[in-house]
């Protein structure tokens, strides 16, 4: 999901429109810093939210009753998700990581093969890349699908936390403009068909994090990064809030009683990222600049396609209940294969059937 507060509905509207002001600015026609420092003033005192997953609400036992008998997976007639006539990544994705802080090599492992599998050709039934299908139906104003492909491009680490261990959303931005003027090594800089992904590892806070964003995504503004690049920033929770943003593998302490299911790949930190991945992948695809496919009036508080699949995971899911998922032999919880992995990834909404969707579906 975006940056969602409405109080900053107008404030993000005018940030966007300093943020191409600013870009003139640099060719000399008035002074860049005041206007800079005034979309700085704006982002800071008006923090806005981005998606973290459910749950949001106490659990309410009466959902896991109707699990097997009522469909839930989001379907309303009051959903109107609509193309505003922006672009979407028709071209093949390539998706630069940025890993910042500390991480281990098991860790990147299970990252590495979850975006490799979106475009897998011979994972087992139920996949990743089935997952991905959905989100090729949808177009731009040409008629042409959102790419089939996605594939890891170039990484870049950032060991030495070169921004420091506390994060805000603007310095993000400026981690992303480290990794693409590096001296060494570089990442390549694709606006048509990139996208930048910043990991944060578990001893990093970020801005918001945990009380309301385990990750988001946006696009850099040129005054600070020097280019319009679609990015998303994921957090690893490990320390801080598994309950919130790792769950069903941790479970938060207003669920007492609730046991934590088994994480299909033994790090219930970097599972939970997994589908927050996923999550802002397939929002950055149908909707990179804030004007292709979302619901709603306001540009600057869309719901997008995965903020109306929220919570849910298989059959039945909605409310506060998860839907149907799989049972490994190691007693681990998954809803998708991917190429040697298993990974449990939210659901996204299918505009053609109007409502969410998934390779496991039972009814479909």
């Amino acid at each position: 999901m975006l940056y969602k507060n409405s109080k900053t509905q107008k404030t993000l509207t005018l940030s966007l429109s300093l943020s191409l002001t600013l870009t003139k600015m640099r060719k000399g026609c008035v002074p860049l810093y005041p206007a800079l420092l005034a979309v700085t003033v704006l982002l800071f005192l008006n923090p806005t939210i981005a998606w973290r997953p459910w749950p949001h609400n106490k659990t309410n036992a009466q959902d896991s009753i109707f699990g097997d008998s009522k469909k839930f997976e989001g379907s309303s007639e009051f959903v109107h998700l609509k193309y505003h006539m922006g672009p979407v990544l028709t071209a093949n994705i390539t998706v630069h990581t940025i890993w910042y802080g500390t991480w281990q090599r098991s860790q990147k492992k299970i990252i590495r093969e979850f975006i490799n599998s979106i475009s897998a050709v011979d994972s087992r039934h139920p996949s990743v890349s089935g997952w991905w299908r959905t989100v090729q139906m949808y177009t731009d104003q040409t008629g042409s699908n959102i790419s089939k492909t996605v594939r890891l491009g170039q990484e870049k680490n950032d060991r030495f936390y070169s921004h420091g261990k506390s994060l805000t959303r603007l310095s993000i931005q400026s981690v992303i403009k480290s990794a693409v003027t590096a001296r060494t090594k570089p990442l390549p800089v694709n606006a048509k068909s990139g996208l930048y992904l910043l990991l944060t590892s578990d001893d990093v806070v970020v801005q918001d994090f945990c009380g309301q964003v385990c990750g988001f995504h946006y696009f850099t503004f040129p005054s600070i990064v020097g280019y319009t690049l679609p990015y998303a920033w994921v957090g690893n929770s490990q320390k801080f809030c598994p309950g919130v943003c790792a769950y069903p593998f941790a479970v938060p302490d207003y669920i007492p009683g609730l046991k934590p299911l088994k994480s299909p790949n033994g790090d219930v930190g970097v599972d939970g990222m997994v589908s927050v991945i996923g999550h802002e992948i397939a929002e950055l695809a149908t909707n990179p600049l804030v004007n292709a496919w979302y619901a709603g009036q306001d540009p600057s508080f869309p719901v997008e396609i995965a903020d109306l699949c929220e919570g849910i995971y298989g059959t039945g899911g909605g409310g506060s209940y998860t839907g149907q998922l799989f049972n490994g032999e190691d007693g681990a919880t998954f809803n998708m294969n991917g190429i040697r992995r298993r990974f449990l990834v939210q659901w996204v909404w299918n505009h053609v059937v109007n409502y969410c969707s998934g390779p496991n579906a039972l009814d479909q």
